[in-house]
């Protein structure tokens, strides 16, 4: 492509990814799982130190699985806005309205729970060094985010107060590590939409 067409392409991705927004209110409407596919395909393109891709994904359908993540987050959440939270933190989240309820985890058809490894094992079952593996799962997190958005679909990126409970109710290991929770499916009808500020291009980007 000419530096025309490229210059079109980037622009039209930075509008359409400028749309993005995470809501907290989902339709319950089913969303197939070939499209959940294609998107941690897409995730998984993401570069990661010495490429040993240590990001793990678990995507959870199960109305049942899906209930048992809403009840042990708003567990952590109530102790969490009860005891835990600074002042300053309860400031900076009180403009968004968010509270121990969590009820996306059980209304959205898809909860993607992102892990990443520690470390590894080798063929013997030794130990292996991982480089980078949480910068290397953000990249890919953000990709996932981005390929969920290209196909339509609402999303929330969201860390429980305390993750100490996934491992033992998605059954990962424990050289694996909580991420985040990546809520997906349709917006709610009359889903509230938060019209945020962003930064001023002068104010993030500098050219040297």
């Amino acid at each position: 492509m000419d530096d025309t067409e490229r210059l079109a392409r980037a622009r039209a991705f930075a509008e359409e990814m400028a749309r993005r927004r995470s809501v907290r209110e989902f339709a319950p409407t089913p969303v197939p799982r070939a499209v959940i596919e294609e998107a941690l395909r897409a995730a998984a393109s993401a570069p990661s130190g010495a490429n040993q891709q240590p990001w793990r994904f678990v995507a959870v359908q199960d109305p049942a699985v899906r209930r048992a993540l809403r009840e042990a987050s708003e567990e952590a959440e109530r102790e969490f806005y009860q005891h835990r939270a600074p002042e300053e933190w309860l400031m900076a989240l009180a403009p968004f309205g968010t509270h121990a309820a969590k009820p996306f985890l059980e209304t959205a058809p898809w909860v993607i729970a992102v892990f990443y490894e520690r470390y590894g094992f080798d063929r013997r079952g030794e130990r292996v060094r991982r480089y980078f593996p949480l910068e290397s799962t953000a990249i890919a997190t953000g990709l996932l985010l981005a390929a969920l958005h290209r196909a339509g679909l609402a999303t929330l990126m969201y860390v429980p107060a305390s993750t100490e409970f996934l491992n033992d109710l998605l059954g990962r290991s424990r050289n694996e590590m909580p991420f985040a929770l990546v809520v997906t499916g349709h917006p709610a009808p009359l889903c509230r939409v938060p019209s945020l500020p962003r930064l001023a291009f002068d104010e993030y980007a500098v050219f040297l």
